[in-house]
């Protein structure tokens, strides 16, 4: 994506500089257009200020991943026909001179008729349409499609940093007996460029066999899970959580259930959050928050909301600010949370704002939120939430 200029980012460039990222839990909530459809998502914010995620179209029928800039709202396309193709950003992304990276479905069939990863990120009837799903990286107005492993079907784009390293998972050609059908083959924790380097395997903790890279920062420090094959898209595939850090392959401590644990996003300093299983919850229906402080021995729980049954850490900046999703039990929309020094607040209601903020997804440096809201009508938006003195 190309550098942006304008006083606001000049004016958040200014605030980085001198070093100081004040706490805040009040906002001021900016909802983000919309593709025309009603239901919309932020999912990463940078510090320029760009929001990525996705938006439906006018029917819903499909979504397709959206970027927020300086008040325009851009559909970013698909790598498919756009009226049954989905896209989206579903991570957060952080990449300042880096491209924005996701997942789109393509028009090229599926084989294996696997649901893959994709189908979990994507909505409308044409989510599992029998059709390729790869990762993508936008730059330069265009969507350029990053392939698997030979042999493999799909890939899947998580992450990319100012380098233009972008990491993510990718099937082999390998059928694994371990993956529940729907899907049939195995797939590696994987990083293409910088440029237009090829796609190359991460290696796994012995005795895994698939795995996944989530996130990755500038000074190429890697995070993601590893497990076995089964559904793709984590639960016993995610039975570990993975540091990969100057050639080494690092398996963080402190889980107490092999499935379900997965970091989400590492700032700048090698802090990293996610969520966690919980024992004899294989469904993952009680997920937990954590986070990771670099070097430490064991992750350290971020506790769900007064009331709530879990939760889930989906952003964090370099300031160690966290902000994530706490639900009660069976709950369909839920509330953001900030944790910071040891505490979580609730930052779901904001004086001004007159709907609700049911999920942060990313924090930037600045303090900047982006996530999803209900708005007073019950409409599901993006929205953009700055940090009031």
């Amino acid at each position: 994506m190309k550098t942006l200029h304008s006083a606001p980012a000049l004016a958040l460039l200014a605030c980085l500089a001198s070093g100081s990222v004040a706490a805040q839990t009040h906002y001021r909530v900016e909802e983000l257009g919309s593709l025309d459809g009603n239901n919309a998502r932020g999912n990463s914010i940078n510090d320029f200020g760009v929001v990525a995620g996705y938006s439906t179209v006018a029917d819903n029928s499909v979504r397709h991943a959206t970027a927020w800039f300086f008040g325009r709202t851009l559909d970013l396309g698909t790598l498919g026909d756009p009226a049954t193709s989905n896209s989206t950003v579903p991570w957060p992304v952080k990449a300042l001179g880096g491209p924005i990276v996701g997942i789109s479905q393509t028009d090229a069939p599926d084989p294996n008729n696997e649901l893959w990863s994709c189908f979990f990120f994507f909505s409308g009837p044409h989510a599992a349409n029998g059709k390729a799903c790869r990762g993508f990286a936008w730059e330069r107005g265009k969507l350029r499609p990053l392939e698997p492993l030979p042999g493999g079907t799909h890939s899947f784009a998580a992450g990319a940093n100012n380098i233009g390293e972008i990491v993510g998972w990718a099937e082999n050609g390998t059928v694994d007996d371990s993956c529940v059908a729907p899907q049939k083959l195995q797939f590696k924790p994987v990083v293409w460029g910088p440029g237009r380097r090829p796609v190359r395997a991460l290696p796994l903790p012995e005795g895994d066999t698939s795995g996944a890279a989530t996130a990755i920062n500038d000074r190429g420090q890697i995070v993601g899970i590893s497990g076995i094959c089964d559904m793709a898209v984590g639960r016993y595939s995610a039975a570990h959580a993975v540091l990969w850090d100057r050639g080494r392959t690092i398996t963080l401590g402190g889980f107490d259930a092999p499935y379900w644990n997965t970091p989400n996003a590492i700032n700048r300093n090698g802090d990293v959050v996610g969520f966690m299983g919980t024992p004899d919850d294989p469904d993952g229906n009680r997920l937990r928050a954590f986070i990771w402080m670099h070097g430490a021995a064991q992750v350290q729980m971020i506790a769900p909301l007064p009331g709530d049954a879990y939760a889930s850490a989906q952003g964090i900046n370099d300031a160690r600010q966290v902000v994530g999703t706490s639900c009660k039990e069976g709950a369909v929309d839920c509330r953001a949370f900030l944790w910071e020094n040891g505490i979580t607040r609730d930052i779901s209601r904001q004086a001004g704002y007159a709907g609700v903020l049911t999920s942060a997804q990313d924090i930037n440096n600045t303090g900047a939120i982006t996530g999803r809201a209900v708005d007073a009508a019950g409409v599901r938006k993006a929205f953009l939430g700055v940090p009031l003195p």
